[in-house]
């Protein structure tokens, strides 16, 4: 039988600490490489009515991979107080996306992940991880972030980071990608959207500037560069 590691106490940082920690607070961020090791703040106390989160069809996520993916992600990023997180910004689409293109060469190591998390968490708390409270969960991440549950492929740590890194990114990245819903990522960094121009009055309003909820690639001139950038020609 599986230990439990229940006497791994959470770490309880507040939300703006863990993105200060992970390098996110006042930059605009597109997609991210590297991340804090912090796990996100105990979030039992927010407030969660208020958000509404869809769920769309899946492409290769099974309901309880998206269910077990969608609860780490709210551990990682949660809602509180002063907004919503990464559930709420849909994160997990981002991440089942992901896995039907570009990062299809992942599948198997969230698949083999996922299974071992939920297998740890039946055999040593008789539920899920989907299913624990909040302290369960972030203590059992706690666990995984130092290796010390096994049946991961390469190892916790490793599948933790993974899990991590597409968390950031899909709470963060444009909401062309799948999430970022509502641009609540971006209003969470108050980064004031894309602009290609900024007159001086935008300069001096700085953090007050009124967000621009718009992804890049709905703006016509960014789409046209980039058009004529990957044809190699000039094209009106």
């Amino acid at each position: 039988m599986a230990k439990d590691y229940k006497d791994d106490a959470p770490v309880n940082p507040s939300r703006r600490d863990l993105l200060k920690s992970a390098g996110l607070v006042g930059a605009a961020v597109v997609g991210t490489g590297t991340a804090s090791n912090a796990i996100a703040a105990d979030s039992s106390a927010a407030d969660h009515s208020n958000f509404i989160v869809a769920r769309e069809a899946l492409e290769v996520l099974t309901a309880e991979e998206a269910d077990t993916l969608e609860a780490v992600c709210d551990c990682l990023i949660p809602s509180d107080a002063n907004g919503p997180g990464a559930k709420e910004a849909r994160a997990v689409h981002y991440i089942d996306r992901s896995l039907a293109s570009h990062n299809a060469s992942s599948r198997y190591n969230f698949t083999i992940g996922v299974s071992a998390l939920n297998d740890y968490c039946r055999s040593t708390k008789s539920k899920p991880f989907y299913e624990l409270i909040n302290d369960q969960q972030n203590s059992v991440l706690l666990a995984l972030q130092s290796n010390k549950i096994p049946g991961f492929s390469p190892s916790g740590s490793g599948f933790f980071d993974m899990v991590r890194r597409h968390t950031i990114d899909g709470t963060f990245s444009d909401p062309y990608y799948g999430g970022n819903q509502n641009f609540v990522g971006w209003d969470m960094l108050k980064y004031p959207g894309v602009r290609l121009g900024a007159s001086e009055s935008d300069v001096a309003k700085g953090a007050e500037l009124e967000p621009n909820h718009q992804s890049v690639y709905e703006i016509d001139s960014y789409t046209k560069t980039g058009a004529s950038n990957a044809s190699g020609g000039d094209h009106a």
